[in-house]
């Protein structure tokens, strides 16, 4: 097995296990591990979201299985999210990966303070 390929699978177990935990979806992990991979911003982006969907999909089995799942309010949230990811995906194609990487960085870091601030 090629050695790319290995450090994939571990690093798709590590997202995996911190988006179960944090419901933060794993693209705030997967996305800059695939810019250290060598992908440029928009394909790290558009890859992720495929990872995203195993991902999601097995956790949101596990969280069922627990009763930790509001059914209405994902549905909802998910419509909305419908739209906002199609203007997404056209306004990355405007972004180079450089910029992008300062961006991305600039928003972990706002929720990072946010979240550690918050009461």
């Amino acid at each position: 097995m090629n050695p790319n390929t290995v450090m994939m699978m571990v690093c798709g177990v590590l997202v995996g296990m911190g988006a179960s935990f944090s419901g933060l979806g794993g693209g705030f992990l997967m996305v800059p591990l695939l810019l250290v991979f060598g992908y440029s911003a928009q394909k790290s982006v558009g890859t992720s979201f495929l990872a995203i969907v195993v991902i999601s999909i097995s956790a949101l089995l596990a969280h069922n299985k627990l009763a930790n799942v509001d059914y209405k309010a994902g549905i909802l949230l998910g419509i909305g999210g419908i739209l906002g990811a199609q203007v997404g995906a056209r306004l990355i194609e405007h972004v180079s990966t450089a910029n992008f990487k300062k961006i991305f960085a600039i928003i972990l870091l706002g929720l990072a303070v946010y979240i550690f601030f918050k009461k």
